[in-house]
C-alpha cells in the first residue's frame, strides 16, 4: 500500500530532529554585515565590542535566523516522495534569547508541530525550532517556523 506525501508528512508530527554543529566565526559575521549593511560595532569591531557586556563581537540575530535552512539540511529527516518543492513561509514567533559570540558553534533542534493541507497539493507545516549554542544553558533563538510543501 502506497503512502501519500500528505500522510507521510503527517506521520512526522511530534518528531524532533537535530542538525549538525556549525561554527559562527568572524568572517561569517563580517560577510553578513556586508550583505545587509549592518556594520554596528558589536558585530564587526572586536576591539570596541570587547568593552561591552558581550566581551567581544556577536552574530547578528538575523544572521542566526538565516542559518536555519542550512542547519535543517543537515538533519536526518526522511525524504518524502512526490515533493515538487518546499519553501519558507515565515515565522509565527521569533525571539533572540542569547547573544552568540564569534567563534561559537550552534545547532538547530526542530520539532514538527502540525501539518495542514492548505489546498490540494499544498501543505503547510509548523515546527518549533531552537538554535542552541554549544556550552550555553540558554538558546540563541527560538522560532515557530512555517514552511510550505508542494506535491
Amino acid at each position: 500500500m502506497s503512502v501519500s506525501p500528505v500522510q507521510a508528512l503527517q506521520a512526522e508530527v511530534g518528531r524532533t530532529y537535530v542538525s549538525d554543529w556549525l561554527l559562527v566565526d568572524q568572517p561569517m559575521i563580517d560577510q553578513f554585515a556586508e550583505v545587509t549593511g549592518d556594520h554596528q560595532f558589536i558585530h564587526v569591531d572586536p576591539a570596541r565590542a570587547a568593552n561591552t557586556p558581550f566581551g567581544g563581537t556577536v552574530a547578528h540575530g538575523f544572521l542566526l535566523l538565516s542559518l536555519l535552512p542550512r542547519l535543517q539540511a543537515t538533519m536526518a529527516r526522511p525524504r518524502l516522495e512526490g515533493v515538487l518543492m518546499a519553501v519558507n513561509y515565515g515565522c509565527e514567533r521569533v525571539r533572540f534569547v542569547t547573544p552568540v559570540r564569534s567563534g561559537s558553534r550552534v545547532r538547530a533542534i526542530s520539532t514538527l508541530v502540525s501539518v495542514e493541507e492548505k489546498r490540494p497539493g499544498q501543505l503547510q507545516q509548523l515546527a518549533d525550532t531552537t538554535l542552541e549554542v554549544e556550552g550555553s544553558a540558554k538558546p540563541a533563538l527560538t522560532a515557530q517556523w512555517l514552511g510550505q510543501v508542494f506535491v
